[in-house]
């Protein structure tokens, strides 16, 4: 996870995300789940979260052209899209960064995790009273897989990661990094490849009714 007020401008981003046609429901799938997956994710110490539909896995029509494999964040509309082939996507509901923490640019996967360690930077610990470390299990902020954005060869401290707070999926509060369910994340996990692609859009460069040009159309979903 990471506090540090990283903004990168992005150009050329101004054509929006898909999902303006009705999308078709990506199903949950136990056979993406290991034994230690089931195990730990059993005895979370939370309650399961009821996903409101927008935000949960769906298959969309995808109108930008990053290559099959990317990843594209729509923090405005709470958003990340998996690029698929033939001008589809996945779209999986995520909980953002309140803007001023939010990472935005281009990056890519410079790492991959299971169940990953909690190590916190000193900027969220001088803001939050939390503990130096935090070990690999469901009570860990980071979940069950992190993926670790970079920009060339240096870490961004920014994550794409599962969370233990599930409930607030579809906001936005004060961490700067990127989280979905564990489920999902274990989903995205499974099917992005090191080095791949990450696009973050700048606030109002995405295709949500935050973005002056969709609101003028009527909203996303019209």
């Amino acid at each position: 996870m990471a506090a540090r007020g990283l903004f990168v401008v992005l150009l050329g981003a101004g054509l929006g995300l898909g999902g303006c046609m009705q999308s078709t429901m990506e199903p949950a799938s136990e056979a993406n789940l290991t034994v230690r997956d089931k195990k730990l994710l059993a005895s979370a110490p939370y309650e399961k979260a009821t996903i409101p539909e927008p935000f949960k896995r769906h298959i969309v029509t995808y109108h930008r052209k990053e290559t099959p494999g990317s990843i594209v964040v729509d923090s405005d509309a709470r958003y990340l899209y998996y690029v698929l082939e033939g001008g589809k996507a996945i779209r999986y509901g995520v909980t953002v960064g309140e803007e001023a923490l939010a990472f935005a640019g281009v990056a890519k996967i410079g790492r991959k995790a299971e169940w990953p360690t909690w190590t916190p930077t000193a900027d969220i610990k001088r803001r939050m009273d939390v503990p130096n470390f935090v070990g690999p299990g469901p009570q860990n902020p980071m979940g069950a897989r992190a993926l670790y954005l970079f920009e060339g060869n240096k870490d961004t401290l920014y994550r794409i990661h599962g969370t233990n707070q599930p409930e607030y999926i579809g906001q936005a509060i004060s961490s700067g990094c990127i989280r979905m369910t564990n489920e999902d994340v274990i989903d995205l996990y499974n099917r992005v490849k090191p080095g791949a692609v990450v696009v973050v859009l700048a606030p109002k460069q995405g295709d949500s009714p935050f973005n002056p040009r969709v609101a003028s159309r009527g909203g996303l979903f019209n």
